[in-house]
């Protein structure tokens, strides 16, 4: 895993592999913490190497991009023939090399376009969309994913902002947050506060909301728990899921050659009522058909 025990994506992730596996393989966890501390993700990885080679494991997951590059790539990729499966993978799969003879995986991709346009049902009078991502592979993956796809969102984007700490997301919203009819969040874990400590994701959630009076999206189950009005969004049980199922298949005779890199493409409904309520939205009830229903934990 690239991240922390405690971080939301990598328990949806775990809950997924655990699913497909718990009950056919002994299965050891590894954690990066580069989510925290991404200048120790150098010695993780060699951690995770040591662990590795004591293991001699017939397979490996190995979780979101951080893993891709600081330990798959540099230690494992055309080195060993252990099949190894990525999942949650927000770049393009071609930039770490992959497919190869022994890895394959499926390739996280957020419900972007989708999110807006529920929004959009909620809130007709959105006419714009900004988004607030922290400065990382992963959101730099994510501004690569929006600038793909754009032309197909139902609103234009007025603004695209990849920040590391609170000052700059202070900056944001007094300069141009007046511009924003909403924001969407994602990858926010590990901004840094006023104090120089990293911040969970519902912190960060709680201090753009204090500063913006809009509505705040995302686009992961999580978000919405945390605060955002809503999401359709992907899961990380999807996630683990692909990968472990492919991981499954190959260990049982399927050649690898005959698993292609593919993608998450299940999305959930989600809405937090008290956010809702507070920005006094009363949606149609016919857009509430199907939409998990959420409150914000105190």
């Amino acid at each position: 895993m690239s991240y922390e025990q405690d971080n939301p994506w990598c328990k949806e992730i775990k809950e997924g592999i655990d699913r497909v596996m718990a009950e056919s393989a002994e299965l050891t966890y590894f954690y990066m913490d580069t989510k925290v501390d991404i200048q120790g993700g150098e010695e993780k990885a060699k951690q995770a190497l040591a662990l590795y080679e004591t293991l001699n494991p017939d397979g490996i997951i190995t979780v979101d991009d951080n893993a891709q590059s600081m330990f798959v790539v540099p230690f494992l990729k055309d080195k060993v023939s252990t099949p190894i499966f990525f999942c949650g993978v927000n770049n393009d799969a071609s930039a770490y090399g992959y497919p190869n003879q022994h890895i394959s995986g499926t390739l996280e991709r957020g419900h972007i376009r989708e999110s807006i346009a529920f929004l959009k049902q909620l809130l007709p009078e959105v006419e714009n969309i900004c988004f607030v991502v922290r400065s990382s592979p992963s959101g730099r993956a994510i501004k690569a994913q929006v600038e793909s796809e754009q032309s197909t969102y139902i609103v234009p984007i007025e603004y695209f902002e990849l920040l590391t700490n609170t000052s700059e997301i202070d900056d944001f919203t007094s300069s141009k947050g007046n511009h924003c009819n909403a924001i969407y969040v994602d990858s926010l874990e590990g901004i840094i506060d006023i104090n120089g400590k990293p911040m969970v994701n519902r912190q960060v959630i709680d201090y753009l909301r204090a500063r913006f009076n809009g509505p705040v999206i995302g686009g992961n189950s999580y978000h919405v728990e945390d605060g955002a009005v809503s999401a359709v969004a992907k899961t990380g049980q999807e996630q683990g899921e692909i990968a472990a199922g492919m991981l499954l298949k190959v260990l049982n005779g399927t050649p690898l050659k005959n698993l292609p890199v593919t993608r998450n493409y299940k999305g959930r409904r989600y809405i937090n009522v008290n956010s809702m309520k507070e920005l006094g939205i009363q949606p149609r009830p016919i857009v509430l058909r199907g939409v998990t229903l959420v409150t914000t934990p105190k």
